[in-house]
């Protein structure tokens, strides 16, 4: 770290552990007292849109903006649907039973959207949530991402919930990575803070995979749930950076293990002739397809690698962290990964028993719990990963608060 600045040292980008045929590329921090970029202030543009005129400046402007800011966590909140689905409730629809699926996967219960509930209602409630344990105000937040690959709407959903959140200063957008969105997003959010200077941003992790799920086989309507969760990140000086190191890669070759491919690829041609087919049929997506041994293979592989380089961007060991915190999938996943990085038991973060797989929202749904029971406190070292389709998947170490 650069003193007269408080900036942190440049990142040097080294590659990351691959998968058969992974190019994606992890970054590490150059060497303790590598000089720094001098401090660089930014002047940005806002707009906001009244009665359906842009106007030139956004009512509350905070600028200019500083880049080369630290990140620190400070604030979360979970919100889940009303309706929970047991263990015994699917055993009357389909061939199964509590105990065959507590022992195959750890889970007990989840949660389903039912009635008029929507994902953009939970994902409103976590942000505010989130909001109000880190005390700072909506029109305080800068960005909003909404990590999620089951939007209320296709076109995204994150500019209709910063808006019922209530951040009118704000711009934001949506991260589609499934099951590792959450970890995308709050990387994602660190950086606009060091790049962009600014000030706040809110990460929701939110999914209804419920949704896209073939309720009549019982190998993947028992793992997932619906909810959402939301973090706070805020700009801090260099030297308290709360993210401490990350790692993400992505390997396409391994997307036929696990997808919700679009239902309607093979009628855009019809087979007279080869004539095209006009007009097109209307777009739907078909149900979740998994190859569950495969996943499970991928994941007790890939995922503690991804953590070992974290931690070695963070110069930590695993045994000097407080907490692991994986995505919610599978209990099997969770203990083997844990063993591997020689993590005991009782420092595993799992709530997999009570919601199952909610992808996106499964990391900050877990988090939010353990602050809330006191189990994360200020201070605390976490190793979180997430996994899924794509396939993808990204580790962070991080502090919290």
């Amino acid at each position: 770290m650069d003193a007269a600045s408080g900036l942190a040292a440049p990142r040097l980008a080294v590659s990351c552990p691959r998968a058969r045929g992974g190019h994606r590329l992890g970054f590490l921090r150059s060497a303790p007292g590598a000089s720094a970029p001098p401090a660089v202030q930014l002047r940005c543009c806002a707009s906001t849109v009244d009665d359906g005129v842009v106007s030139a400046a956004a009512p509350k402007p905070r600028l200019p903006r500083v880049v080369g800011m630290g990140s620190k966590l400070i604030g979360c909140g979970s919100a889940i649907p009303s309706l929970s689905v047991s263990n015994d409730d699917l055993s009357k629809i389909v061939e199964t039973s509590d105990e065959w699926i507590a022992a195959r996967t750890g889970i007990r219960n989840r949660r389903v959207l039912s009635g008029n509930e929507t994902l953009r209602e939970l994902s409103v409630q976590a942000g505010k949530r989130a909001l109000e344990m880190a005390q700072v105000n909506a029109d305080d937040v800068d960005l909003v991402l909404l990590c999620t690959s089951t939007p209320d709407d296709l076109f995204g959903g994150a500019a209709r919930v910063l808006a019922e959140v209530g951040c009118t200063n704000a711009f934001g957008f949506d991260i589609t990575a499934a099951c590792s969105g959450f970890i995308l997003g709050l990387i994602t959010a660190t950086r606009f803070i060091k790049g962009g200077g600014i000030q706040n941003v809110l990460i929701i992790g939110a999914d209804a995979l419920s949704q896209f799920v073939d309720w009549t086989d019982r190998g993947t309507c028992i793992l997932f749930g619906d909810a959402a969760g939301a973090v706070l990140v805020q700009a801090c000086n260099a030297d308290e950076d709360g993210l401490l190191g990350f790692c993400v890669q992505s390997d396409g070759n391994g997307q036929k293990h696990l997808n919700c491919p679009s239902s309607n690829i093979n009628s855009i041609l019809s087979k007279t002739n080869g004539v095209p087919s006009f007009p097109p049929k209307k777009g739907n997506f078909s149900y979740i397809e998994m190859n569950g041994k495969e996943v499970f293979r991928f994941a007790v592989r890939y995922v503690p690698q991804s953590i070992e380089k974290a931690l070695e961007e963070a110069g930590l060991s695993a045994s000097s962290i407080d907490w692991l915190l994986l995505h919610q999938a599978n209990q099997r996943i969770i203990d083997a990964a844990a063993s591997r990085l020689d993590i005991p038991s009782d420092k595993v973060i799992s709530n997999l028993a009570n919601y199952g797989n909610t992808s996106a929202a499964s990391i900050p749904l877990a988090l939010d719990e353990a602050v809330r029971a006191g189990k994360v406190k200020t201070g605390n070292v976490i190793a979180a990963s997430g996994f899924g389709a794509g396939l993808t998947w990204g580790s962070a170490v991080v502090k919290w608060g």
